[in-house]
């Protein structure tokens, strides 16, 4: 990588973590302290998905783009760190079955929602 596409990368990161803000914030809005985090879990899932679609790609759209997509616009976006301590706050507000839903629920939708967008990026027209 060159000092454009680090630039670039960073650049890309501070856009997607104001995406994540806004996007949590529209869907969560001001909901109480023990409200299931749906925010963060619809930024976690769309980021799952399109990184999967993303490396699916990766051949075809070139070597800097997915670093920059990929670790600064999307690793910007979705957050490991809020969903922990969003599950932690659940669990110290006596809401534990809703903390172990937004952990095992991000994991498997994550999960699932990559392997899928990874499937759909590398599928190639034929000829």
């Amino acid at each position: 990588m060159n000092a454009v596409d680090v630039a670039l990368l960073a650049a890309a990161g501070g856009v997607g973590a104001g995406l994540r803000h806004l996007l949590d914030r529209a869907l969560s809005g001001r909901r109480p302290a023990d409200a299931f985090p749906i925010g963060i879990l619809v930024v976690n899932a769309i980021g799952s998905f399109a990184l999967g679609v993303l490396t699916g790609l990766g051949d075809v759209i070139g070597a800097a783009w997915p670093a920059v997509i990929g670790v600064g616009l999307l690793g910007g976006f979705t957050t490991f760190s809020t969903m922990a301590l969003d599950t932690v706050r659940l669990a110290r507000a006596g809401r534990r079955d809703r903390a172990w839903a937004n952990l095992l629920g991000t994991f498997v939708l994550c999960v699932l929602l990559a392997g899928v967008g990874l499937m759909l990026g590398s599928v190639r027209p034929l000829g």
